[in-house]
């Protein structure tokens, strides 16, 4: 039977119509735009983090539990492109997206065994099955073929190769080049041997198989094979293809443990980390670091018999405000408790938070020469009756405030917060960046002068950063690159008072009267320094500022165990000096501002009283602004001193150096009037013993008397003496006080 011409013809007709359809349709899709969105790195992607010199910290996973970390085409390792392109795709610059000869050989494969057995996929097909998670069957093939034609056509190869190294999987998790060069070789990307790149090109085809954390051996063979196909392709000579061949097959046995885990963990739990998509160079300087968590683990070693488990380290860069050292534990991954943070923990610092105090009292018309009352005082609060004490439990009578704060003495601390104002103080503290401390100004009282109140030790080392910056508080920063913050800032103390401050706390004689003439906080340049220590030893601080860098340290326990009579300057103090000389050596401390610098100006004063000399006294120079130097001094007079009636019924601890005398301290009279004139200090039989190393300048002893009327005569073995201390010698001496017709004599003994 035959048909009709026109009708047999017909059905080959609408073939070709249909088929010339979909080719036109397929061009016009296929020349569509690749929406920017399905190419851009998922939001979901872990990060790399890189200290500021470019070494690796630490890759974080992703959320679905993958290590993803994106690197540009460029800071790829050439023998990489060459190796994936050889091993996947070798006419992958020739083809179009799909290769017609690989797909007509895979084609003739797949119908001979009746199922998808190859898929001769480019590497822009890859991309593709990446991309839109298209499954392994007829259809799925068919849909990467479509989708590589369009990647082609809309993007360029570097993109594609970019896209596709970034995202194809290379076992255990590793998904990307970058993660995978971490993670086997603990080494970057931008810099691997051939045999690296070939190994890793040789995972894409077998990931969970053949990585070398399953089979080293199957993981040698493929990275062989791949290292054949490159020799196939010439992509490089033998002898550096022989080489390769004899080079381990891993570079690291394990998953590498992080750098820096306490500033990594912190940086990513920020947010603002993963928003990069890709490495992110931090403001940290690893071998610092490294030399900071070094001396953080020795003096655990060396304090754990006085009871000292823990200890914390921040360094601060002053102009940056970036984050230079970050130390929360000795052993972040110690089982118990090595992922506790002391930099961000909050706890009690002690006599750390007064130069914030003492700055807020010199904005007030205080000034460095003020004398204040370290005499026994009650303050009546809320609570009941409050007498502070020292650390040394003893009152030193008139103190000046330079004194005051450089020897850290309790008792004129709380005298001066009590005159600017606890709420004062605290919103003080608020400017300075303290935001630990959350409670009202009545919950803390008139205690908050000497530290009661919770902060971290990085607020604290960006507060003193503020001083260090003239007064004015920024925030700190975890990327370096960004230059100084010209912002505004906030104001916590005047330029002036922040200068005083740090003339204060960089003045080593300050300290002598509490620490003795050598502490571990005297450098070679000009620091700014401080300590502090919480009730009950519990908690050691310490923190040095210069001009470029901040160092801040805590030494304690986490489960706030006190620790055996260590203080600030004996536990913390050593640490925080090795750490200053480790920063110091990597970043020139600078020249903190001087008080000439500010345009305050030099005064002669006395030394007891702070007014300025007019009579033959023992004196200083101390600087004031313009406009607030002190009146002309009124104690000492033609006759000898006469301190103030506020002081007349005082007693204080006798100090050679750092030792208390074998009397001790004893508690002041509290009826002058009943006792009559005497001296207070020395007492009569007391014993004095020179401290070894102590310069004999240091070795003094202060002359009290109480129950006069008058000015005080002195007389040390029948020999007129001027000044309130006295410089011992070896011997038995005789000193007598003389008021009018009043006099007392005492007997005291100075061994050698």
């Amino acid at each position: 039977m035959s048909y009709p011409r026109r009708v047999r013809r017909r059905p080959i007709r609408r073939v070709l119509q249909a088929t010339a359809a979909g080719l036109l349709l397929l061009a016009g899709w296929t020349s569509l735009p690749v929406d920017p969105s399905l190419l851009a790195p998922s939001d979901a992607a872990g990060v790399t983090l890189l200290d500021r010199f470019g070494a690796s910290l630490r890759t974080s996973r992703a959320a679905d539990g993958s290590r993803q970390t994106w690197l540009p085409l460029e800071r790829m390792d050439p023998d990489l492109l060459v190796a994936f392109v050889a091993a996947e795709d070798r006419r992958f610059y020739d083809h179009h997206g799909v290769d017609p000869l690989a797909l007509a050989r895979a084609t003739r494969a797949n119908l001979a065994a009746g199922r998808v057995v190859s898929g001769a996929s480019t590497i822009t097909m890859q991309l593709a099955r990446l991309l839109l998670g298209t499954p392994r069957t007829w259809f799925g093939k068919a849909a990467q073929a479509v989708w590589a034609l369009r990647l082609d056509r809309r993007l360029s190869k570097q993109v594609i190769l970019e896209q596709y190294l970034n995202r194809v999987p290379l076992g255990q998790s590793a998904v990307g080049v970058a993660a995978a060069a971490r993670l086997y070789f603990d080494a970057g990307a931008e810099d691997l041997s051939l045999a690296q790149a070939a190994m890793l090109a040789g995972l894409a085809h077998a990931p969970s198989r053949d990585n070398p954390f399953v089979s080293l051996v199957r993981a040698a063979a493929r990275r062989d094979r791949m290292l054949d196909r490159l020799e196939r392709a010439g992509a490089d000579s033998r002898a550096g293809l022989a080489r390769a061949r004899e080079e381990p097959t891993l570079g690291s046995a394990a998953p590498a443990r992080f750098a820096a885990p306490h500033f990594t963990s912190w940086v990513l739990a920020r947010g603002d980390s993963a928003r990069s998509r890709s490495a992110v160079r931090t403001s940290l300087d690893l071998p610092l670091q490294q030399s900071v968590e070094a001396e953080v683990r020795h003096t655990v070693a060396t304090m754990r018999s006085f009871g000292a488990e823990q200890a914390a380290a921040v360094v601060l860069d002053n102009p940056t405000g970036e984050i230079l050292a970050w130390v929360g534990s000795p052993d972040f991954f110690e089982a118990d408790a090595g992922q506790v943070d002391m930099v961000v923990s909050a706890r009690q610092p002690g006599s750390a938070l007064k130069p914030f105090l003492y700055g807020l009292a010199f904005d007030r018309g205080l000034t460095p020469a003020t004398v204040l009352h370290d005499v026994a005082t009650v303050y009546r609060t809320a609570t009941g009756p409050y007498l502070p004490r020292n650390y040394d439990r003893a009152f030193h009578g008139p103190v000046r405030i330079r004194e005051a704060l450089g020897s850290s003495y309790n008792v004129p601390a709380v005298e001066t917060v009590s005159r600017v104002g606890v709420a004062a103080f605290l919103e003080t503290l608020h400017r300075a960046g303290f935001a630990s401390l959350g409670r009202p100004a009545d919950h803390y009282g008139l205690g908050l002068a000497l530290g009661n109140g919770d902060v971290t030790l990085l607020e604290l080392a960006n507060g003193y950063r503020a001083i260090a910056t003239g007064g004015l508080w920024r925030p700190v920063r975890w990327r370096t690159g960004d230059g100084s913050d010209a912002g505004p800032g906030v104001r916590v103390m005047s330029r002036d008072a922040a200068v005083q401050v740090l003339d204060v706390l960089a003045d080593p004689m300050a300290r002598v009267p509490a620490f003795g003439p050598s502490t571990p906080l005297d450098f070679a340049f000009r620091a700014a320094a401080k300590t502090g220590t919480s009730r009950h030893f519990t908690d050691n601080w310490a923190v040095v500022t210069t001009a470029r860098f901040t160092v801040a340290v805590w030494v304690g326990n986490f489960n706030g165990r006190p620790m055996a009579g260590v203080s600030g300057i004996t536990g913390a103090g050593p640490l925080v000096q090795r750490i200053v000389l480790a920063t110091a050596a990597r970043y020139q401390p600078g020249q903190l501002p001087l008080p000439s610098d500010a345009g305050l100006v030099p005064v002669t004063i006395c030394r007891l009283s702070g007014l300025e000399a007019r009579h033959e006294c023992p004196s200083l120079t101390e600087w004031f602004r313009p406009g607030t130097a002190p009146a002309p001094d009124d104690w000492y007079t033609a006759h000898g001193l006469a301190l103030p009636e506020e002081f007349a019924d005082w007693s204080g601890a006798r100090v050679l150096g750092n030792a208390v005398t074998a009397a001790g301290a004893r508690r002041r009279a509290t009826d002058s009037a009943a006792a009559g004139f005497r001296i207070t200090s020395p007492r009569n039989g007391d014993r004095y013993r020179f401290v070894p190393g102590v310069a004999l300048e240091y070795a003094t002893v202060g002359l009290r008397a109480a129950g006069a009327g008058r000015a005080v005569r002195w007389f040390i073995d029948g020999r007129p003496h001027w000044g309130p201390r006295w410089a011992v010698e070896p011997g038995i001496h005789r000193i007598r006080a003389v008021a009018g017709r009043d006099e007392d004599e005492v007997a005291v003994e100075v061994l050698p």
